[in-house]
């Protein structure tokens, strides 16, 4: 088990989510419930640096479909480092299918100089505050990138409409919880929040019969 900023520690492997699934369900019957339908959770561990904040990026507000399509031309193109993105032109930019947004986006992550590395022994609250001063990145990006690019086990999402959703279908509220009413809930399930996640998008899968985040 790696550990982070002195106390934070780290899913690198199953067994390590397979911990997280044993608490949580100790710990709420509804989490146990949620298991039960769905079994084994996946790892999900990304790497991490410039190309999966690009990446996410590129998937805001378009369709799973759509974001895989744009990422492959933008792979096929050599467009995933950021000298590459400061040396493309706009029309280079546009023709793999990115917005005038995400052009600017890109180019202001490129240009942003993050220390990707130092970013690994941070905490987490330090990495969100880092991320989110790029223009395009917002805390759930942030939050995401904790999860699965650094790997952290005490992180969640609850912008997530994914995770709201399943939350209201598997503790039977009457709305869907919003942000600062889920990221409240969540507190039930530190310090394996991240394992909550991934159980509530494995459970979302299973009720909705949909595809969550790419």
């Amino acid at each position: 088990m790696g550990c982070v900023a002195v106390t934070e520690r780290i899913i690198s492997n199953l067994n390590d989510v397979e911990e997280g699934v044993e608490f949580l369900k100790q710990t709420c019957p509804r989490m146990a419930q949620a298991h039960a339908m769905t079994g084994p959770l996946p790892l999900r561990r990304k790497p991490d640096g410039f190309a999966q904040l690009l990446s996410a990026i590129v998937s805001q507000q378009v369709s799973v479909a759509s974001a895989n399509a744009i990422w492959t031309r933008m792979k096929d193109a050599g467009l995933t480092g950021p000298r590459k993105i400061k040396w493309a032109s706009d029309d280079d930019l546009r023709a793999v299918g990115l917005s005038r947004q995400k052009i600017r986006y890109a180019r202001e992550l490129a240009a942003s100089g993050i220390d990707f590395r130092a970013l690994r022994d941070k905490p987490t609250a330090e990495v969100v505050t880092d991320l989110t001063q790029v223009p395009g990145i917002g805390v759930w990006t942030a939050e995401i990138y904790a999860m699965f690019s650094l790997g952290r086990a005490d992180v969640f999402a609850p912008g997530d409409l994914a995770l709201q959703e399943a939350a209201r279908l598997l503790y039977d509220l009457p709305d869907r919880p919003k942000d600062r009413a889920l990221r409240d809930m969540a507190r039930a399930w530190s310090p394996w929040r991240s394992v909550a996640a991934r159980q509530l998008w494995a459970y979302y899968r299973v009720a909705k019969q949909r595809e969550g985040i790419r």
